[in-house]
């Protein structure tokens, strides 16, 4: 798995932008559209932002979520009220083609199988996602698959509903379309992760980050996420650059 250290935050942010959009020129060229998933967090917003700002083939880009929170519509704790002000309100993308979950059902189970059915209409069936941004909790969760939590044992769904974590249900990709992306592409900043960075680039099954493919992943992480010390955090089969850009 390649590490990629910046210097902060938002320089982190800015390189996984410029990743996503090299990324979606080639998905375009190659196949017609690009399909990407995108997580929540404050610095996946720095990223959205920079990337609205890059020149891309937007009516030909689908925006899915990761995981969101069940909350009514516009409220602060959605992902979907973060990434439209980030996205949508700076780029091209027509906004039919950023396709919220639908966390405000009566019924989420039914939601989740009409979210994974939705998938399969735009990235093929079994869905095949071209690119899925993921974050990295202190307590080693990604999207919203959280420790103990029945969605961690879901293997014929691509898409689940948690319990109650951090105070609220969400609704995530799971394991099995995570899997079949064609690029995962982590986002990790701040020194609370660099205890679960470690575990996931060790590839430790004890957090539920580490049972994520790691074949076509790539990490971008500042350096306060790395300990500081990203030379010696990780093993020695690591590519790891170091920029301060």
């Amino acid at each position: 798995m390649k590490v990629e250290v910046f210097a902060d935050d938002v320089s982190t942010a800015q390189a996984a932008a410029k990743a996503i959009a090299a990324e979606a020129r080639s998905a375009v060229t190659a196949r017609g559209r690009f399909v990407m998933a995108v997580s929540g967090g404050h610095a996946p917003w720095i990223m959205l932002r920079a990337l609205a700002d890059e020149e891309l083939p937007w009516p030909r880009i689908h925006v899915v979520q990761v995981d969101e929170r069940v909350a009514p519509l516009g409220h602060a704790d959605r992902n979907l009220t973060h990434l439209r002000e980030s996205l949508l309100n700076h780029s091209a993308i027509p906004p039919e083609q950023i396709h919220a979950m639908p966390v405000e059902s009566s019924n989420l189970d039914a939601a989740a199988r009409e979210y994974a059915s939705l998938l399969g209409e735009i990235a093929g069936s079994p869905p095949t996602l071209d690119l899925i941004h993921l974050g990295l909790g202190p307590d080693g969760h990604t999207a919203s698959l959280v420790p103990e939590d029945r969605v961690l044992t879901i293997t014929d769904a691509d898409v689940g509903v948690t319990g109650i974590y951090q105070g609220r249900r969400r609704m995530t990709l799971t394991y099995p379309v995570i899997n079949r992306a064609r690029r995962i592409l982590w986002l990790a900043t701040g020194s609370e992760k660099a205890g679960a960075l470690l575990r996931l680039r060790e590839g430790s099954l004890l957090i539920p980050a580490g049972r994520i493919c790691r074949l076509r992943a790539v990490i971008f992480a500042d350096r306060a996420a790395t300990g500081g010390v990203a030379a010696e955090m990780f093993s020695t089969n690591a590519f790891i650059r170091e920029t301060s850009a």
